[in-house]
């Protein structure tokens, strides 16, 4: 079980040590080594990368869009033609097959910025994404913290209930032995009866509680629960719960999102504006033309710029430019409601922990105040003061106690690390973690400026996908 924790939860300060579980050392596992296996063999992770490498995409997409389009073009006709002649009135037949191949360029010169506008938009929303890689990232951390700590605590509670079920079968055995005697009548051997098949229900449900819990374990980290050893001391979190709605409204990822997410909405209204500009393309042609029937062929090339724009479209564009205005004026509200959730949140996952702490202090003096009063009435029974019911009053008493710190325990933990989620901490860097973290800018640094497929980074990227598929 836990050992005591000496220290109680006062002004804002939380106790600086928890327990541990005896467990075999040789196959044990902290709560460290699960959180980096959840990290390592998470599919959520996995799935929150790949949309980020499609958010790095659209960055090179769009930003492919400054540059030259070249494309090539070709085309095989056949003209069959009939006619009569003026002159004489004869009918002349006309076959002409000719094949023709060429190049075009085009480039965009001038926009009004749209598309540099919708480059800088693609940006940010590769920041936004990777602040939604972090949230994910928090969450997979925090399931394994809570289906740690559940296996730990009901792995003791299956204990103590096995525990108490031995202790029940002693004490009904006694009773046995002092009806048969004639020191206590049948009622008191029935009581015995009904306590341990209770006992021996509760301990049914217990394991049935480990069982969900281990299920829980080995969907969160992606493997089994084996000895699971707790924590020795709490993560540091805050000095208070100011502090810590302070650092929450700064570094939590959703917090630092939503302000991407303001300047991706706050540009779209900039490039609604600029598409009812002008545009200029400048362009060129180059093509071949060769007839089959008497070798001739036809060469040519030509350049020039083109100049165009919106007049009247029915009034689309003004309504796209007031919808865009109308989002960006909903996510600047979205901010304001994510700040007051974060804060609530930092503030709910304060109060659980030091809630938590208070509790562990009240349910050691209750499970040590307990313990005095079982062992006491115990003897007394034994002298005669005391009946069978006082001696089993007692030990549900104590046995409830003992269930209570290590319930309490377990929420400590589970709440220092939910302060440390509603901080935007709970990450493998912070944590530092023995994991290899994965770097957000990598892929996005060697596909920012549209590598073509060919090109050498261009073949390295494919690799990396097809590495990335193969897991």
């Amino acid at each position: 079980m836990f050992q005591q924790i000496r220290r109680a939860v006062s002004a804002g300060a939380l106790a600086a040590s928890v327990s541990v579980f005896a467990v075999n050392a040789a196959n044990s596992q902290t709560l460290a080594d699960a959180m980096a296996t959840a990290y390592e063999h998470s599919g959520l992770l996995e799935q929150n990368r790949a949309l980020l490498r499609a958010a790095d995409e659209d960055v090179a997409a769009t930003y492919a869009l400054l540059r030259p389009i070249l494309s090539w073009f070709g085309s095989v006709d056949y003209t069959y033609g009939r006619g009569r002649s003026i002159a004489d009135g004869s009918i002349a037949t006309s076959n002409r097959d000719n094949a023709t191949i060429g190049i075009s360029a085009d480039i965009l010169l001038f926009d009004n910025g749209a598309t540099r506008l919708a480059v800088d938009a693609s940006k940010e929303t590769v920041l936004a994404t990777r602040q939604a890689l972090v949230a994910a990232e928090q969450n997979v951390l925090f399931d394994a913290v809570q289906s740690f700590m559940n296996v730990v605590r009901d792995t003791e509670i299956v204990t103590l209930r096995v525990n108490n079920l031995a202790l029940l079968e002693r004490e009904l055995q006694a009773a046995q032995d002092r009806f048969e005697v004639g020191e206590v009548t049948r009622t008191d051997v029935a009581l015995a009866e009904a306590r341990l098949a209770g006992a021996r229900a509760q301990l049914s449900a217990a394991q049935g509680d480990l069982m969900q819990s281990q299920e829980f374990y080995a969907a969160a980290v992606g493997v089994r629960p084996g000895n699971l050893v707790s924590p020795q001391q709490l993560p540091y979190t805050a000095k208070s719960i100011d502090d810590a709605k302070s650092v929450a409204v700064r570094s939590h990822p959703e917090m630092i999102r939503a302000q991407h997410e303001i300047s991706v909405a706050e540009l779209n209204v900039e490039r609604a504006r600029a598409v009812m500009g002008p545009t200029v393309n400048l362009s060129g042609r180059a093509s071949v033309q060769h007839e089959f029937s008497d070798d001739r062929f036809t060469d040519g090339a030509s350049v020039g710029i083109s100049v165009g724009g919106p007049i009247y479209q029915g009034g689309r564009l003004s309504a796209l430019l007031r919808k865009s205005q109308a989002q960006r004026d909903g996510t600047r509200a979205a901010l304001h409601v994510t700040r007051h959730g974060i804060r609530q949140q930092a503030g709910s996952a304060w109060a659980i922990l030091v809630s938590a702490g208070a509790q562990i202090q009240s349910s050691i003096r209750q499970v040590d105040a307990a313990r005095i009063a079982f062992e006491g009435v115990r003897e007394e029974a034994k002298l005669g003061a005391r009946t069978t019911l006082d001696v089993l009053t007692a030990e549900q008493d104590l046995l409830d106690a003992e269930a209570d710190l290590i319930a309490s325990q377990a929420t400590q933990v589970i709440a220092a690390y939910g302060v440390l989620s509603s901080m935007g901490l709970l990450t493998v860097d912070h944590l530092n973690l023995n994991v290899e973290q994965y770097d957000p800018e990598a892929y996005y640094n060697m596909v920012q400026d549209a590598p073509a497929l060919r090109s050498e980074r261009g073949q390295q990227l494919d690799k990396v996908l097809r590495s990335i598929g193969k897991e």
